[in-house]
C-alpha cells in the first residue's frame, strides 16, 4: 500500500474537521469511535506564538502572504497507530525542523462501491505543524530534496510504500531524464555555435545596399547599409541571448537532477549499510529496543498533557486519584497501538518517568506551553 504527505496551508475549520466537532453527511458516525486525536496546543494559541516570536527575533512582523502553520493529509494502514505517526512527527522534527503539534486519525471516511455496496475506507491522518524557522523566526525554506526526503521518511516510518519510484527504477528514471536534458543542451549549444559563427561570418559586403548612380554606376547606400548591418547583429543577439537564457535554465536544471541522483544513490548505498550492519551487529536489537522505549515514552508524555488538556480542572489532590488517571491513559495507549504490558513496566520502573507523569497532572504544573522544555528535560534510554 502506498502512502504520501502533502503540506499546504491549514484551513480556518481544521480543528472543526480534525477533531469532529461537527457532524458531516460523508462520515460514519458508527465508525468516529475508531478515530484517535492527539492535541499538543491549539491553532490560533500556536499562531499567536509564531507571531510574536518571529517580531522579537527577526523586529519586524510576520508577513502576510507567510504560511507559517501547515497541514497534511497522510495516507495509512488499518493498523495505523499514533505512536506510529508520533514517530513521522519526531523524524519529520528532526531531519526537516517541521514541528507537528496535532495529529488526527480519521477511520470514519470512505465510500460504497457502486457495484458491489461493499465499503471502501479511505483510513487517514491529519497533521498539522508549526512550519517557523525557530533559527530565525521566520518561515521554513525547504529545497526541492527535502520534500523528496519527506516522502521517504513517511514511507519508512509508517512500514508503506513510496508514492514514487523507489531503489533501482527511480535512479534508472532519474538517469534517463539526465541523458535528456543534456542531449537538449548539446542541441542548444549547437545552435548558439551556429549563430556565433554567422555573427563573426557576416561581412560588411554581405550587408551591403547598392544604389545607382546618374550614370548608372552602383555605389554603396552607406545610411541604408548601416541601418541593414544593425537591424541583422541586433536581430541575431536577440536570438543569441534567448538561447543563452535558455540554455542557463537547462544548465541548472541538469544540476539539480543531478543532485536529486546524488542523493538518492547515497540514500540507497546508506541501506545497504545499515542492512549490513543490522546482520552484524550483536547491539542492534539493543539500540532499536532503547528506540521504542523512548518513542512509547513521547506517546505517554503526549496523551497525559493531551488529559490534562481536555480536563484541566478535575480533581487530582491525591496519589490515589493521578495513579487511577495514569491507568487509564496507559490502558488507552496500550490498547490503541498494541503496546506490551512490559513496555509499561519498564518505563515505570525509572523514577524519573513517574516524576515527569505525575508533574503534568498534578494541578498548577507545567502547561502546555512549555512543550520544547519539558522535552528537553525528559528523561531518555540510553545503551
Amino acid at each position: 500500500m502506498k502512502t504520501s504527505i502533502n503540506f499546504k496551508c491549514v484551513k480556518d475549520d481544521s480543528e472543526v474537521h480534525n477533531f469532529r466537532k461537527k457532524s458531516y453527511d460523508y462520515i460514519r458516525k458508527d465508525l468516529t469511535k475508531n478515530n484517535e486525536y492527539w492535541l499538543g496546543e491549539k491553532i490560533a494559541i500556536r499562531r499567536n506564538k509564531i507571531e510574536q516570536y518571529c517580531k522579537e527575533k527577526s523586529g519586524r512582523k510576520l508577513q502576510k502572504n507567510a504560511m507559517p502553520i501547515r497541514e497534511a493529509v497522510v495516507v495509512i494502514k488499518e493498523k495505523t497507530t499514533m505512536l506510529d505517526l508520533q514517530n513521522l512527527a519526531k523524524r519529520l522534527e528532526i531531519e526537516l525542523k517541521i514541528r507537528v503539534f496535532q495529529i488526527a486519525i480519521h477511520k470514519d471516511e470512505g465510500h460504497f462501491d457502486k457495484d458491489t455496496k461493499e465499503w471502501k475506507p479511505n483510513h487517514h491522518a491529519h497533521l498539522v505543524a508549526d512550519w517557523q524557522d525557530i533559527e530565525t523566526g521566520k518561515t521554513l525554506k525547504h529545497k526541492s530534496l527535502d520534500y523528496v526526503k519527506m516522502q521517504d521518511i513517511t514511507a519508512e516510518v509508517l512500514g508503506m510504500e513510496r508514492g514514487a519510484f523507489g531503489g533501482k527504477n527511480r535512479l534508472e528514471a532519474l538517469e534517463f531524464k539526465i541523458s535528456k536534458k543534456e542531449e537538449e543542451l548539446n542541441q542548444l549549444q549547437e545552435k548558439i555555435d551556429l549563430i556565433t559563427k554567422e555573427l563573426q561570418g557576416k561581412s560588411l559586403n554581405d550587408l551591403k545596399i547598392m544604389k545607382n548612380d546618374i550614370l548608372g554606376f552602383k555605389h554603396s547606400d552607406k545610411e541604408k547599409t548601416l541601418e541593414n548591418y544593425e537591424k541583422v547583429i541586433k536581430s541575431l543577439n536577440v536570438k543569441l541571448n534567448s538561447l543563452n537564457q535558455n540554455l542557463k535554465k537547462k544548465n541548472e536544471e541538469v544540476i539539480k537532477l543531478k543532485d536529486n541522483y546524488s542523493f538518492i544513490n547515497n540514500e540507497n548505498s546508506n541501506l545497504k549499510i545499515k542492512n549490513a550492519k543490522i546482520l552484524t551487529d550483536k547491539d542492534f536489537h539493543a539500540k532499536e529496543k532503547n528506540e521504542y522505549l523512548n518513542s512509547v515514552l513521547q506517546l505517554l508524555i503526549n496523551e497525559t498533557r493531551f488529559n490534562k488538556l481536555r480536563d484541566p480542572y478535575k480533581d487530582r489532590s491525591s496519589n490515589g486519584i493521578l495513579v487511577k488517571e495514569v491507568q487509564q491513559i496507559t490502558s488507552k495507549i496500550m490498547e490503541k497501538n498494541q503496546i506490551p504490558q512490559s513496555t509499561i513496566d519498564t518505563l515505570f520502573s525509572n523514577e524519573k518517568v513517574v516524576t515527569i507523569i505525575s508533574q503534568i497532572l498534578k494541578p498548577n504544573s507545567v502547561n502546555n506551553e512549555d512543550i520544547e522544555n519539558q522535552q528537553k528535560r525528559r528523561t531518555r534510554f540510553k545503551r
